[in-house]
Parts: structure tokens; sequence; C-alpha cells
């Protein structure tokens, strides 16, 4: 069901209080063609309730003629930001910029965070912003997991369904999701709740196999039979099974880009709010699938791209795989087991 703009513009309220908004500061909304229009109007009407200094930036999309679908999340490099030297000098000079368009994976947003600004992406619909509100216990949630992955040498994670693959740690930096921004040069993604690093480069060994349920991204697809992928010195070497591992791998062949393959982010979702079920309710092109990334339990990992984290692979494409009823371990403690959320990993007592 929709929401009404007053469930929405307090919902923006309280984001703008977690990420401490204050007034006098200038906020700029980064907007483009695919940007919802009610979003918009609340996120601009709750800066200027917070007497911050709103601009907006509306830029034309790119890559519409290179990607295989519309999915914001499902074709990166270039951006409306690339080589546009004024939208991305007022960007910089903007204390919080509300991106309601998608600048993931770019140079230019790493440009902006490292002077000091904040940004916050706010992409899926209305009524599941308004659903996952951020809150403070997501946010010790988060960092409480985060700080034993981040001393951790290496995770583990296996199921039933046959997925044995170890990931060596320590070379990345810790991705922290928890929906506000409350401190100066810090990304976020409201509505998230999870928290991922990337593997050590060439380390990744085993056997990852998707069971019935088991999300593809950007497809927003449920996998309907065993797909089995076998990672060998950080890549996938391997796609096998039925259709749904034949799609998977005509798509990503499609970039022609071997380091599309390697393993990308990996780590597992603290929010109780987002629902593995819903993807199928959503129309697809209007979700980025928040839900199934976030879903408390799973354990995300990625192909692609790890610039984000400080890398030098750039990659066009970018599946995220969010899984089910797996157990993900971390120097041989156990995070997660079999899709529940222990206490140490960031589950509820």
């Amino acid at each position: 069901m929709p929401v009404s703009d007053k469930q929405l513009f307090e919902a923006w309220m309280e984001v703008l209080t977690l990420s401490e908004l204050q007034a006098g500061q200038s906020v700029t909304i980064l907007t483009s063609s695919n940007t919802h229009p009610q979003t918009l109007a609340m996120a601009s009407l709750a800066a200027q309730h917070k007497g911050a200094i709103v601009n907006r930036l509306d830029l034309p999309p790119v890559n519409g003629e290179k990607s295989l679908t519309r999915d914001l999340l499902s074709y990166f490099g270039t951006t409306p930001l690339t080589g546009n030297k004024a939208a991305l000098a007022a960007l910089k000079e903007s204390d919080l910029v509300l991106d309601l368009m998608v600048l993931l994976f770019s140079k230019e947003q790493h440009e902006i965070l490292a002077g000091g600004t904040k940004i916050l992406l706010a992409v899926e619909p209305p009524e599941v912003l308004v659903r996952m509100v951020p809150t403070q216990e997501d946010r010790a949630r988060v960092l409480k997991a985060s700080a034993r992955l981040r001393a951790a040498k290496e995770m583990r994670v296996t199921s039933t369904a046959g997925t044995d693959v170890r990931f060596a740690l320590g070379d990345f930096p810790i991705l922290e999701e928890y929906g506000f921004t409350d401190k100066p040069g810090r990304w976020d993604h409201w509505p998230s709740g999870f928290l991922a690093t990337w593997s050590n480069e060439g380390t990744a060994q085993g056997t990852i196999v998707l069971d019935r349920g088991d999300i593809l991204l950007p497809q927003k697809s449920y996998v309907t039979e065993p797909v089995t992928l076998t990672v060998q010195n950080g890549y996938v070497t391997k796609i096998e099974g039925g259709l749904d591992a034949d799609l998977l791998s005509e798509y990503m062949a499609s970039f022609n880009d071997p380091e599309s393959y390697a393993i990308s982010h990996i780590g597992w979702g603290l929010q109780e709010r987002a629902h593995w079920s819903v993807l199928s309710l959503y129309d697809r092109e209007a979700t980025t699938g928040m839900d199934g990334r976030a879903f408390a339990g799973n354990f995300l990992w990625s192909m692609g791209p790890n610039n984000e984290a400080g890398g030098t692979r750039e990659c066009a494409c970018h599946i995220d795989i969010p899984m089910r009823n797996c157990t993900v371990t971390l120097d041989g403690e156990e995070m997660v087991v079999a899709g529940k959320v222990l206490p140490a990993g960031g589950g509820k007592a």
C-alpha cells in the first residue's frame, strides 16, 4: 500500500535527525529521471524544516544503451558526474548529499566523501523507506558485529545444500550499513542493516551452492533449482546447474570482462524489518531489492568491483546474491547458524 506524505515526511525527519543535520548546513539532493517524486518532495521539505540550505541537482541518466536491465545497480562505471566538474564541485561543497539517483562504485563518490561530505542513498519505494526507518539499535547491532568482523582473519560459510567456502580477511575495510550518516565523510544506504568486507585478493576457495529461494540481483529473481559455483583463487571459475545457472552465466558473459567473476563483498544481514519473501510483491523496476540484501541472517556475497573498498578492480557488472540457511563463522566462531543471527554476530540476545 502507498504511504502518505505525512508518513514519509516524518520518516525523512527522523533520518535527517539521526544524520545530525544542523540548521544552516547545505544539503544537495541529487536526482535523475528515475527519482521518485514523493521521495524528492518529502526529502526537500524535511531538509528545509530542519533549517538546511537546500539545493537540487538534476542530472541526465547514462549507460541506458549498455545495460540489459533498467535496474539502478546493474551497470557501473561512468556516471552523470564523470567529467562534470561543475556538478562535482557543488556536491563537494555540500555538508550532506541525498543521493536519489545512485552514485555507487564511482570515483566521483569517493572524491565527494574524501572532503568530508556525507552521502545518503535512498532509492527504494517510499513504503519500503517508511517500513525500515533506521534506529540507533540498528546502528548498535551493526557496529557490534563489525568489531568482530574487523578482528577476524578468516570467514567460512557452509550450508546443508553443499556450500563450503573460505575467505581470508584483513586487507580491506568493513562496510557498515545502518541507514544514516552520522559523521563527516560517511556514506550509507536507507534502507539497510548489514555489514560486509572484501576477502583478500586471490584467497577465496571452495564451493557455493545456491539453493531454492536464494536471490539473484539485479535479476530480482528467486533461484528455482540448485546452482553450483566453483570458487578458486578469488574467482568464480564455474557456474553449473539448470536454467538459473544458464541465465546467470549468459548475463555475466555479456559484459566480456573476466574481472566480473572476482569475489567482491561478503557479509551478513541484520535487519529484522527486511523480509526475504517480499521481492515478488514489488514492481521489478521500482525496487533495487534491499529487503533481500538486508534481511536478518542472510549470507550476502557478490561478484565484481572492489573499488568501493579502496581496491583497483572496476567492473560494469556487479552481482549480489543473498542466500538463506547458511552458517557463517569467523575464525571458527559462529556468527550466523542456519540463517539465524547469534548475539555474537549482532543478533538479539
